[in-house]
């Protein structure tokens, strides 16, 4: 069985990607475990990070979900600022570093995630 070479694209994108994605797993993880404390530090005032405070318990499923809450608030702040979520003066504190983590984390896994949908929808409409 030889392979075509859109075929050998197709398998060599996907492979990538998958593998993409298991590693900003890891480096959520990562976040997930080492930096948790600085950041609901930073974040006590902000009703929508700290009502998921207790998931941090809830082992790496739950520090994932936490993650995903701070990511949120620091990437879309706006949409929290609008509904008393999130406080001005927290966000403001929030360290550069820490914040600029979080943010290339969460846009690398969409732009993952849109091309795995992308893949998929190449496979499903047969357009190889």
């Amino acid at each position: 069985m030889s392979l075509v070479t859109a075929d050998k694209i197709f398998l060599c994108v996907g492979l990538i990607d998958f593998g993409g994605l298991f590693v900003l797993l890891g480096i959520a993880l990562h976040l997930a475990y080492t930096k948790t404390d600085v950041m609901l530090n930073h974040l006590k005032n902000c009703p929508a990070v700290m009502i998921r405070a207790p998931f941090k318990n809830g082992g790496p499923w739950g520090r994932l979900f936490l993650l995903g809450a701070i990511m949120g608030v620091v990437t879309t702040p706006r949409i929290y600022l609008r509904d008393e979520g999130a406080s001005t003066e927290d966000l403001k504190s929030f360290p550069a570093h820490l914040k600029r983590k979080l943010v290339v984390l969460q846009w690398a896994d969409w732009g993952l995630l849109f091309v795995m949908c992308g893949l998929a929808t190449v496979v499903t409409f047969d357009l190889l």
